[in-house]
Formats: C-alpha cells, sequence, structure tokens
C-alpha cells in the first residue's frame, strides 16, 4: 500500500544561509546520494512539496523558512507545462524558453510527448489566458539543443518568423554563445571543418581528421565553424566560451573531443582523449546567450542565461580540487 501524500519520507526547513538555493540543489540533501538528474525528476515528477503544496520546478529559488518535503510515496504527475519563470520573452511572433537538460527540444518518435515545443506550447496558452487571450497557440521550431544541454531556445508562432529566423540562421547572423566544460588545457581557436555523418568509424565528425581524405569530400558534407575563448583554466579542465557561425549535429562537441578536449559527461566523441573522465551529472554545455533580430519589429535582440545548479556544481568541484 503506497504511502498517503500527507505523510513525508523527509523534510527540512530553508535556513537563511541556503536562502536563494534551488529546490533541485535542497533536494539532494533531504536524499544523500541523490544525482542531480534524479533530484529534477523528483520535482518534475510531483514527488517534493513546499510549505504544504507540490512544486514542480527545479529551478526554483527558496526563501528562508519554506519548509521542503519529500513524498516518494506521492503519485508521479506526468510533466504539463515549463515553469512561467522559463519563459524569457513572449509576444505573437516568438517565444525565447529555457531548456532544462534531459528534454527533448522537438520530438523524434511518434510517442516522444513531452517535449520542450510540446510544454512551453502550454506554458504559452496558460500566460495569454490569464491576460484574457484565448488563444491556441503554434509554435515553430527554428532551432534546436541535444537533450543532455541546456539553456536558450526560440521558437517561432508563425510560418513568416519562422522563415525570417531561418535566414538569419543561414545567414549566420543569430548570436548563440554556449559554455562548455572540457577536458585537458584548452586553447583559444577556430575550428573549422567539414562535418559528414560517418567519418570512417561510424561517429559523426570532421572529414578528413579521423580518417585521412581521398577525394572529393562527400555530399553530405557541410562546412562547421566554430570560435573556442577560454573562460577560465583548472587544473584538469577548462571553462570555454563557445560562438556558432553555423549550427551543426554535435558541431561543439564534434571540434572540441576532436582538438582532444571532449565536454564533461561526454559519452560519444571521446576516442581522442586517453586519460580520466571526469565526473559530470550530464553533458556540461549551456546556451547561455541568445541574440537575433526581431522578425515583426527589426530591432536586434538579446537574451542571456547563466547556467544551471548542476553545470555551477561542476565548475565548484573543479575549484576545489585546484585550492
Amino acid at each position: 500500500m503506497s504511502k498517503p501524500e500527507e505523510s513525508p519520507d523527509s523534510g527540512l526547513t530553508v535556513t537563511a544561509e541556503r536562502a536563494g538555493e534551488t529546490l533541485a540543489a535542497l533536494v539532494r540533501d533531504l536524499s544523500p546520494g541523490t544525482s542531480w538528474s534524479k533530484a529534477r525528476e523528483l520535482c518534475t515528477g510531483g514527488r517534493v512539496w513546499v510549505d504544504g503544496e507540490r512544486s514542480t520546478d527545479p529551478a526554483r529559488r527558496m526563501a528562508a523558512g519554506e519548509r521542503i518535503e519529500l513524498r516518494t510515496g506521492a503519485p508521479v504527475l506526468r510533466r504539463e507545462a515549463v515553469p512561467r519563470e522559463a519563459v524569457l520573452h513572449c509576444d505573437a511572433d516568438v517565444v525565447v524558453v529555457r531548456k532544462p537538460a534531459g528534454l527533448l527540444t522537438v520530438p523524434f518518435e511518434k510517442e516522444d510527448h513531452d517535449t520542450l515545443l510540446s510544454l512551453t506550447r502550454v506554458t504559452v496558452r496558460r500566460l495569454e489566458a490569464a491576460l484574457g487571450k484565448d488563444s491556441n497557440p503554434s509554435l515553430r521550431a527554428v532551432q534546436r539543443l541535444d537533450k543532455d544541454t541546456s539553456g536558450l531556445v526560440v521558437f517561432a508562432r508563425n510560418v513568416r518568423a519562422q522563415r525570417l529566423l531561418q535566414e538569419q540562421l543561414t545567414e549566420h547572423s543569430v548570436t548563440r554563445r554556449y559554455l562548455a566544460l572540457v577536458h585537458g588545457d584548452a586553447s583559444d581557436a577556430i575550428y573549422d571543418s567539414l562535418l559528414v555523418p560517418d567519418r570512417g568509424d561510424g561517429r559523426r565528425g570532421s572529414w578528413g581528421v579521423f580518417r585521412k581524405a581521398q577525394g572529393e569530400p562527400p555530399e553530405s558534407a557541410r562546412q562547421a565553424t566554430t570560435h573556442v575563448t577560454v573562460l577560465k583554466r583548472f587544473a584538469v579542465a577548462s571553462l570555454v566560451a563557445c560562438e556558432l557561425e553555423t549550427g551543426r549535429q554535435h558541431q561543439i562537441r564534434i571540434h572540441l573531443a576532436e582538438a582532444g578536449h571532449p565536454l564533461l559527461g561526454e559519452t560519444v566523441y571521446v576516442r581522442e582523449w586517453h586519460g580520466a573522465a571526469l565526473p559530470a551529472p550530464r553533458l556540461m554545455l549551456h546556451a547561455s546567450v541568445l541574440g537575433f533580430v526581431h522578425p515583426r519589429t527589426g530591432r536586434p535582440v538579446r537574451f542571456e542565461d547563466p547556467p544551471p545548479d548542476d553545470f555551477e556544481a561542476v565548475l565548484r568541484n573543479l575549484a576545489r580540487r585546484q585550492s
């Protein structure tokens, strides 16, 4: 027989010293050994309560005096929407939203229902209903992030906005800045290569890097350019900023791995790294800046999003190892 919802398994009251930390961070204290992904899952699944009410937003900043309870006997909630705070901008043409790690941007299979696209649509409908608008928002994908990548995504709300934003991507005029934690002592660099679906070992990669190029590149080859700037060096890793000219699949992961600096949390592109794998709860890649020309006003807009708690926790661990 399952536990009743009114019977918490464990709980804590937020102290003044811990005020401002996220719900997921404090849930990890409630259940020692819980990973960041599991803590987020407990929140979004409706297993965490704050002051007697469910709280499903793992990024919620907690206030001193609030009581957090973990109720593993409570029924799991299916995720219905992204938190309202995750929508940074919403108008008649575009929606800019924070994507959490572990969530698909758009569906790849028929059974992929809980995606950023579908969950954002619900949130936009609720936001507009609160303003007295009766809407059934149609969101259109413009760019995508890998499932384990967090950060900023823009959706178009009509065909014209989608076309104009895609034109900006083609012209390389969209600002896309990522933060990445990589193995080793990285360097400032510009990586420019032709990416192919199979570089010779079944993996995506740069043509002529894994296996010596012979003849002309295949028709599937696509130009990819990544600008990398080192922001901070640690004893065994580096924090880098990556600016994209192009947006090919896995571009940042491939370029840094082929340079001998795979991302922390990388499980695919690791052939070039022969050292120990540093611990990370997921792929340490975060889309921190997104800028484009608004498709209706013609004015440049820019959005920024600081890295989430799991990213910051790895940064702190690296700093401690260095001290």
